[in-house]
């Protein structure tokens, strides 16, 4: 049986509208019709049913010049069933038995295994690209396919930087921080280039990986 979640959002123009929000803070109407090839209208009545079954925040947005506020909208909490975890309360309750029968350092081995284990998945991809540009946006469409809601940016005048939307392993990493030092430790011997660790300040559970070594603007 479905869950409720994807029995609500089984319309792909739904999930669509899911997927380019969680990438944002939020979008106008006029926005998200660009970012999904649609009209204004056609957007904004994906945003109504979205928000009206408790996926989506509606608000109003003052203009800066004359003229009604603009709708903005934004994910809501329900929406975070969209998006994949690994087996959170398992993963968790594994590692704990872990440390209880192997001892403290047992559960972080197991972690620097798994990725241990992903460095072997995706190196070969990725050596077989010339540099931190391009292996980043291909790393950036391998974790998409771990689960992950990752995109790479190459924001003008800063440094290019992966943006983690959503990582199916954010509890656990939570509760075994040392293992996000790990993370970026495997994500900077992919890419061949330093890379620098940073959490979102509102606390959404974005995580940001700035490539420093690679000059502002994308330059390679």
């Amino acid at each position: 049986m479905f869950s409720k979640t994807l029995m609500d959002l089984g319309k792909p123009r739904w999930l669509a509208v899911i997927r380019v929000l969680k990438t944002s803070d939020g979008m106008t109407v006029r926005e998200l019709a660009g970012h999904l090839g649609v009209s204004y209208m056609a957007a904004k009545q994906y945003g109504e049913d979205l928000t009206r079954l408790g996926y989506l925040r509606r608000v109003r947005t003052p203009r800066t010049a004359v003229g009604r506020p603009e709708i903005t909208y934004r994910l809501a909490p329900a929406a975070d069933a969209v998006f994949p975890v690994i087996g959170t309360e398992l993963a968790l309750e594994l590692l704990e038995n872990a440390r209880r029968l192997f001892g403290e350092n047992a559960p972080e081995r197991l972690l620097n295994r798994h990725f241990e284990s992903l460095r072997e998945r995706w190196s070969g991809p990725l050596d077989a690209l010339a540099g931190p540009l391009e292996k980043a946006a291909e790393l950036a469409s391998l974790r998409c396919a771990y689960g992950a809601v990752c995109v790479f940016e190459t924001p003008p005048g800063e440094h290019p930087r992966l943006v983690d939307h959503h990582h199916p392993l954010a509890p656990v990493l939570r509760h075994h921080p040392r293992a996000a030092a790990m993370e970026t430790r495997l994500i900077q011997d992919l890419l061949g280039t330093a890379v620098e660790r940073s959490e979102g300040a509102s606390g959404d559970g974005r995580v940001g990986y700035l490539l420093t070594k690679v000059p502002k603007g994308g330059v390679d």
